[in-house]
């Protein structure tokens, strides 16, 4: 039974009466939202710390290098100093805004390899390839070349932008091919590997977040009640069963309780911080803070996982974008052009093209995601993203990130105050694993760079430049400029049981009832590639789930 005091103060909220209490409006959680809510007999109730997502700085695609630092849609997190970075803090901007960092990432849309799923289907037998293809496909409004691989008819529009893209970018895919890369033209279909132009969350000039795919049609039903601006900051338990939780809206408090299950998606960093808060966590972990210990889960805010990329700057021939979106006339002219016919750069994502290959041959799947940029941004001003501010010469950057990183980082409490930011550790380059691959990465941007292709456009390689040569230095490089890809997950991870993971495949939490995490913390390993739509993904196999289990 719930107390009077609880019961009180749920009725002095106002809030009506819900059977699912969503944390966070991200890409699971609005997702989760929307899916449930199309069941007319389910009462929802989504809470999101953050604003709605009307602003044009959402909806325009490129607007996201005005967000990167914009604390009114950003949490604007910093990790502790990373030991293999040489003790720099990493920068790790992360959604504080409906639709979560579905409203303010690069879009770039990306399934993950079928053998992700399949590790995945090692501790949570529900969750192969098998079982979430079908998902990927309901997700999906694909508008490149009809493909049964593909979903079309989906909430989220995911474009194909290989007519549109710059021709700087058609020099680095002839450069891949030149090395062997196949051009897959869908890496979301059959197969992954390859250099590909990447598919975008973007459709008819404007971002598709989960927000704007899932809620933003359904938010004036009856059976779903959105509130933003409400910071959760702890849960409601009864015994061991969750029952509600308390958030904050500037000045004012409100207890909301129900009847049903309370569902975390405040994502990779948010929820294992509520979970600290409400007593779920490390004992050793939540006693120094004087918080009560209502379960001892050990691998509650470890396993982070995160991918780690380098660039390389090269100035090239012929003009890049910077030549368009540097000068006051190139700005204007983009910005008629988007206006117009909602075209242009300002209509995609910077990051053109890239693809999914293998250092080695022999491997089983690939393990370097390669990136490029017909542009570059080394010079930015303080406070605002470097593509922001392109540099005034032409230039364009290549990159790259390993995809299936083995290091695992960690979240850990500053104080019991819910509105402090924990602690993180990246804990990046921790094993001699990484490190590897990450020299095996440098070695393949410099054999780029000697294929015809690039050698056509290439005037310099302006960072890291000749000197670094050897795998040392490379490493020395890749310590003093790499940085996060923003792919944080891993930190309640899905599994079997409570001695080595927090939610089973059904999403519940280890021996608390009613309480259930969907987001990018139950990854079991970090997916290859961005993992956007791996996020939304999990929100639709949780609305599977549950929706099943009530008919039962």
């Amino acid at each position: 039974m719930v107390s009077n005091k609880h019961r009180l103060a749920y009725e002095e909220g106002k809030l009506g009466d819900f059977d699912y209490i969503i944390v966070g409006g991200g890409s699971s959680g609005a997702t989760l939202a929307g899916r449930l809510s199309s069941n007319p007999s389910v009462k929802v109730l989504l809470l999101e710390a953050g604003p709605s997502d009307g602003s044009l700085k959402i909806k325009v695609p490129l607007g996201y290098g005005s967000l990167f630092y914009d604390q009114k849609f950003n949490w604007k997190y910093e990790t502790e100093p990373e030991a293999e970075l040489n003790g720099r803090r990493m920068y790790w901007p992360r959604g504080k805004v409906l639709g979560g960092s579905s409203a303010i990432n690069a879009m770039v849309y990306v399934r993950g390899h079928q053998n992700d799923f399949e590790d995945w289907a090692k501790v949570a037998p529900g969750w192969s390839w098998s079982n979430v293809e079908p998902l990927f496909k309901k997700i999906e409004d694909w508008k490149g070349e009809s493909s049964s691989a593909r979903g079309g008819s989906g909430p989220v529009g995911v474009s194909n932008v290989e007519r549109d893209v710059h021709p700087l970018t058609n020099k680095y895919l002839e450069a891949g091919q030149e090395l062997g890369f196949p051009l897959n033209r869908d890496y979301n279909g059959s197969h992954m590997e390859g250099v590909s132009v990447y598919q975008t969350t973007i459709a008819n000039g404007l971002r598709v977040s989960s927000a704007s795919a899932y809620i933003s049609k359904r938010n004036s039903g009856r059976n779903l009640r959105v509130i933003t601006n409400a910071h959760v900051t702890k849960l409601i338990f009864d015994g061991r069963r969750a029952i509600g939780v308390c958030f904050s809206q500037g000045n004012r408090e409100t207890t909301v309780l129900t009847d049903g299950e309370v569902i975390l998606s405040a994502g990779a960093l948010n929820s294992p911080h509520l979970l600290y808060l409400s007593g779920l966590g490390p004992a050793n972990e939540l006693q120094p803070h004087g918080i009560s210990v209502l379960q001892d889960m050990p691998h509650v805010g470890r396993h982070l996982q995160d991918h780690i990329g380098v660039d390389f700057t090269l100035a090239v021939n012929r003009p890049s974008l910077n030549q368009k979106l540097r000068p006051v006339l190139g700005k204007f002219l983009v910005g008629l052009e988007y206006l117009f016919f909602k075209s242009g750069p300002l209509a995609m994502s910077l990051n053109q093209a890239g693809g999914f290959v293998k250092s080695d041959p022999s491997l089983k799947a690939p393990d370097l995601q390669l990136y490029f940029s017909p542009l570059s941004y080394s010079t930015a001003p303080q406070g605002k993203r470097p593509l922001m501010s392109p540099d005034p010469y032409p230039a364009v950057r290549l990159g790259f990130n390993p995809t299936k990183p083995t290091s695992e980082g960690w979240i850990s409490l500053k104080s019991s105050d819910p509105f402090e930011s924990p602690k993180f550790v990246g804990n990046y380059l921790s094993t001699e694993e990484d490190k590897k691959v990450m020299i095996s990465g440098m070695h393949l941007m410099r054999k780029f760079l000697k294929t015809k292709a690039m050698r056509d456009i290439v005037e310099e390689e302006l960072s890291p430049g000749s000197d670094f040569n050897d795998d040392k230095s490379f490493m020395d490089f890749a310590r003093s400029e790499g940085g996060t890809v923003f792919h944080q997950c891993g930190t309640c991870r899905m599994g079997k049981d409570i001695s080595s993971s927090v939610v089973d495949e059904s999403l519940k939490v280890h021996g608390i009832d009613g309480l259930r995490v969907v987001d990018a913390s139950i990854f079991p390993r970090i997916t290859t590639g961005n993992t956007n739509a791996p996020s939304i993904m999990v929100g639709e196999k949780a609305a599977d789930i549950i929706l099943a289990e009530q008919k039962i």
